[in-house]
């Protein structure tokens, strides 16, 4: 039985539904094809994806989306809001996404905080605890980021918690929103990176809904997460194994993450993001498509834009 649209719930997906996690691999499709196949799916919004995956002219990736008749939820970069010494450099980087974003008329850039291990082979960069004087750096530059990124751009910062990150497990979640201003900086709730470390969504919509202002909709597979951390093995091979499945299989229970959401007074995007690198180039459409239609028959709408900026 399919549910009445949910009115402050929007619907979109993004590049990493297909697979994507770099500007350049030679195992992704070409942006082209992630566009088209967007489409085809019945999608109407999407997120940017890795600064450099698709267009970073602003004239050319409106090209891009507008003849598609699509529209741009957010962009996406990432940081070590941890490390003084590449302040300046990350800064410039994000700039140049909040630009983007801002240009193809979305409110919203997505920060994700750098990982520890390496994407592609697992090995540990650097300690996976940070220091309380790290943690304390770490939630004013957010503010000082995010307070660059809405005045000068009208750019929201919400901050993606990710596996392999400092920022995952669910009490580094409360406390990065309890170090940072909630002027400034806030959260992009990813479903799935807050199952993957063990936390709870749900509980963290019902006590700090007013930090959510983005969401990421992923599900994990709860016996390949049990082998996950008997083996400590890294996100990247996580993925390699599916752990990310389609909803409404694994947790957390989607259903249940939506009626959590549609609770908030706030306008809010739901971006599906099943992450699937590397994969098959004729393996994300009908996944896509599954998703869609499911999310659909929970209440989100594909095609209906939010009525405000959260």
């Amino acid at each position: 039985m399919t549910k009445a649209v949910i009115g402050n719930l929007c619907l979109g997906t993004a590049p990493d539904s297909w697979g994507v996690w770099f500007p350049r691999d030679e195992h992704q499709v070409p942006f082209t094809r992630f566009l088209d196949e967007l489409v085809a799916a019945g999608y109407a919004w999407l997120e940017l994806g890795p600064y450099g995956y698709l267009p970073t002219d602003p004239k050319r990736l409106a090209e891009e989306v507008g003849a598609r008749g699509l529209g741009v939820s957010g962009g996406t970069t990432f940081g070590a809001l941890h490390r003084p010494h590449e302040w300046a450099e990350m800064l410039a980087q994000t700039r140049a996404v909040a630009e983007l974003t801002a240009a193809a008329g979305a409110h919203h850039l997505v920060f994700i905080p750098t990982m520890y291990r390496d994407q592609k082979t697992g090995d540990y960069t650097e300690s996976p605890e940070l220091t309380a004087e790290q943690w304390s750096a770490f939630g004013a530059r957010a503010g000082e980021l995010g307070k660059i990124l809405l005045e000068e751009y009208d750019v929201r910062l919400v901050l993606h918690p990710h596996a392999d990150s400092h920022v995952q497990k669910q009490d580094e979640i409360e406390r990065y929103l309890n170090e940072s201003d909630p002027r400034y900086a806030n959260l992009c709730l990813d479903t799935g990176h807050v199952a993957y470390s063990g936390g709870d969504a749900i509980d963290l919509i019902r006590r700090y809904g007013d930090r959510v202002g983005y969401v990421h909709i992923k599900q994990m597979d709860p016996v390949i997460l049990d082998r996950v951390r008997k083996e400590n093995l890294s996100f990247s091979e996580a993925v390699r194994l599916g752990v990310c499945v389609e909803p409404p299989a694994g947790v957390p229970e989607p259903a249940k993450v939506i009626d959590a959401l549609s609770t908030l007074d706030a306008e809010i995007f739901v971006i599906v993001e099943q992450d699937l690198y590397p994969c098959a180039p004729e393996a994300p459409l009908p996944i896509a498509t599954r998703t869609r239609e499911y999310l659909n028959s929970r209440g989100v709408s594909a095609t209906e834009r939010p009525g405000a900026v959260a």
